[in-house]
């Protein structure tokens, strides 16, 4: 059973439970676990077991924790708690989702160099927050630098690291990896910060062309290149690497932990006005110059060390400890051509001691003749050390340099109560005396670490409290407010706003949504159109017109609105208002001639046209019954389909009344009499 299937499913501490493991390095394995308190994924850092058994190590791996714990800042992964289960010391950290720089070199060859610049002064603020504490990382390699996937990137492994004023004495070995280790580290010599920024510009130079500046048959013949080569100009390798970049690389791995950056901040800055365009100025970074390659004194047994894989942190002796008189052949470097080493036996070295001891007489004489022209004309002018204390670092720098002197180191102290880069300190005093061209070392101040604000849009106050505590922030509830594009309960609104520059201990107010504000949609049917508008956006609503005829709506007005007048909608909801162009001109068309038509027929030819009749009855004498006699409106009057046109039609000659006999009144009485008065007349 291997040591991955004793782990998988073992919980430490009640609390953590192991998942998988995700990584191994030199000291430890590390597993994903997830945390059933607090219910989240966590990377649990396990020392592996022939290192628990061993105390120094084990604290170590204390002091790691204790160390680390204290890092806070957006770009060092969290460590969340630590501690002891039975025999096994393990750390329990933030799970990183992503991949490790080195993978991302290994699959792509060299990476876009604006991308390698971010990269490198995001990794430049975590160091700059470690060295504010003290604490050097000692491991800096592209294996412990995790790009996530929204590209930034966060620091891990501070396994090596060890606060700088509880080493009780310096160790003869380098713990480290061979092809990222600094000159300084692979002598055994005590580190500084100067160390990480060293191994940042390897891990940059490897980014940048895709090849690591140093590498060799073994974990010892690299660390000796890492002392005495130079490297081959990244822009040898990939040209189309920027000047300016390439000078940040090649400033960072000087050989001198005087002629790199003075900090990481100092470094972060350059990157930062590569990336912004800037000119990148270098002459401000102490001690520039050519930098000089620190020559070997001795050299170290190859036989020590068969070739390490470069992510593997080593224990190596140091490479000015010498293997003479045990009869092993010692093996010394020479230079080669484009900044690599091939190394000679001592058989091969003796024809060349010669040459050598003449060079080195020369040498000798020529320092003996400089002692004696320094002695015969006295000793150095001394001048009057100016105080530039209240001065910008660049007004410091002329003013030294006017007097005669040098800017020595600057280190770097925050103070927001004072611009950056102002001095506030110097060594030599004002007013001393000082050896012309002799260097002042300043003490200059810079703002607090500040990083990119996170979002907290869309997060409950609980999951916003969890991500503020990662930053170091303080988080502050100011209300409630109308969302429509957050749900009740989310934040929708903080300030300062995401992406904008804090710093630990900043403060962030915030407001949680109470929902859609919902409002009565004002009446605007009728009004003219700036009127609607104008009545719409102050009772916060947007508005869209579109247009249609209409005869009942003055043209240029609302007619229509969605949605309707006097119900409830969201503000900033769109509400849409329809103008009236006004009535359609409408088609006409001549009304036919139907006179003297039957009715039938009339009626046909008027359906015809699209026109409706009505109808009157009138006695004609010359206009047979049943024929129209007139028409209204008359025959070739332009009219609008659908009208009516009045018809009169003929009902014939008008009846005649009977007319009465001649001679005869009273009815009755002529009758009855008439029949008498004839017969009457006759007898008469």
């Amino acid at each position: 059973m291997t040591a991955q299937d004793i782990m998988t499913g073992r919980t430490f501490s009640g609390r953590y439970e192991i998942k998988d493991r995700i990584g191994i390095g030199g000291m430890a394995e590390v597993y994903r676990a997830v945390d059933n308190v607090l219910g989240r994924v966590v990377a649990v850092k396990v020392m592996l077991p022939q290192y628990a058994a061993d105390p120094d190590f084990t604290r170590r791996f204390r002091q790691e924790a204790a160390s680390a714990a204290n890092l806070q800042s957006p770009y060092i992964v969290n460590v969340y708690d630590w501690g002891q289960d039975g025999q096994t010391y393990f750390i329990v950290m933030e799970f990183v989702r992503g991949s490790d720089l080195k993978t991302a070199i290994q699959q792509r060859g060299a990476i876009n160099q604006r991308k390698v610049a971010e990269i490198g002064s995001q990794v430049c603020q975590a160091l700059t927050v470690a060295h504010n504490q003290d604490i050097i990382h000692r491991d800096i390699k592209p294996q412990n630098i995790m790009v996530q996937p929204d590209g930034n990137v966060k620091v891990m492994d501070f396994g090596i690291a060890r606060a700088k004023n509880s080493v009780e004495q310096k160790t003869s070995s380098v713990l480290g990896t061979a092809h990222y280790i600094s000159p300084e580290q692979a002598q055994g010599k005590e580190l500084t910060s100067a160390s990480d920024i060293y191994s940042l510009g390897i891990v940059l130079y490897e980014a940048a062309t895709g090849k690591l500046p140093f590498d060799g048959p073994d974990a010892v013949s690299v660390a000796l290149m890492q002392v005495k080569d130079m490297p081959v100009p990244p822009r040898d390798i990939n040209p189309k690497i920027d000047p300016g970049l390439e000078s940040i690389i090649m400033c960072a791995l000087a050989k001198n932990p005087a002629e790199r950056f003075a900090t990481a901040n100092d470094m972060r800055l350059a990157l930062n006005d590569y990336l912004a365009g800037r000119p990148v100025n270098l002459a401000a970074v102490a001690g520039m110059g050519a930098a000089a390659t620190v020559m070997l004194g001795g050299a170290a047994a190859t036989n020590l060390m068969n070739r390490v894989p470069e992510n593997g942190t080593q224990v190596m002796p140091t490479v000015d400890g010498g293997m003479g008189g045990n009869g092993t052949q010692t093996m010394k470097p020479v230079d080669t051509s484009r900044g690599r080493s091939s190394y000679r036996s001592d058989s091969e070295e003796k024809s060349k001691k010669g040459p050598i001891i003449a060079l080195a007489i020369v040498a000798a004489l020529v320092v003996i003749g400089v002692i004696v022209f320094i002695v015969s004309n006295g000793s150095a002018k001394e001048v009057d050390v100016p105080t530039v204390t209240g001065q910008s670092l660049a007004e410091a720098t002329k003013t030294l340099e006017k007097a005669g002197l040098e800017v020595g180191r600057v280190d770097r102290v925050t103070d927001d109560n004072q611009e950056p880069n102002t001095v506030t300190g110097q060594d030599p005093q004002g007013g001393s005396k000082a050896a012309e061209g002799s260097k002042v070392n300043l003490t200059v101040t810079q703002a607090s670490e500040t990083f990119n604000a996170p979002s907290f849009l869309g997060m409950t106050p609980e999951q916003a409290q969890k991500t503020a505590d990662q930053y170091g922030l303080v988080l502050k509830a100011a209300g409630e407010e109308a969302s429509d594009q957050y749900e009740q309960g989310q934040i929708c609104s903080q300030d300062p706003k995401d992406g904008t520059q804090v710093k630990k201990g900043d403060s962030i107010t915030y407001k949680v949504s109470s929902g859609p504000d919902e409002v009565d949609v004002p009446d605007v049917i009728d009004d003219d159109e700036a009127t609607a508008r104008q009545k719409l956006k102050a009772a916060g609503f947007k508005v869209e017109r579109q247009e249609a005829s209409s005869k009942n709506t003055d043209e240029g007005c609302v007619m229509m609105q969605s949605p309707k007048e006097n119900t409830k909608a969201a503000k900033g909801a769109t509400v849409t208002i329809t103008i009236s162009t006004g009535p359609d001109e409408p088609d006409t068309v001549d009304v036919p001639n139907v006179m003297g038509f039957s009715e039938s027929d009339a009626a046909v030819a008027l359906d015809n046209a699209g026109f409706k009749y009505s109808k009157t009855s009138e006695n004609s004498d010359s206009v047979p019954n049943g024929q129209v006699i007139r028409q209204y409106p008359e025959a070739g009057t332009p009219l609008e389909p659908g009208k009516t046109v009045s018809l009169t039609i003929s009902s014939g000659p008008a009846q005649q009344e009977p007319q009465p006999p001649a001679g005869g009144e009273g009815e009755g009485g002529q009758g009855e009499g008439g029949d008498t008065g004839g017969q009457g007349g006759t007898t008469a």
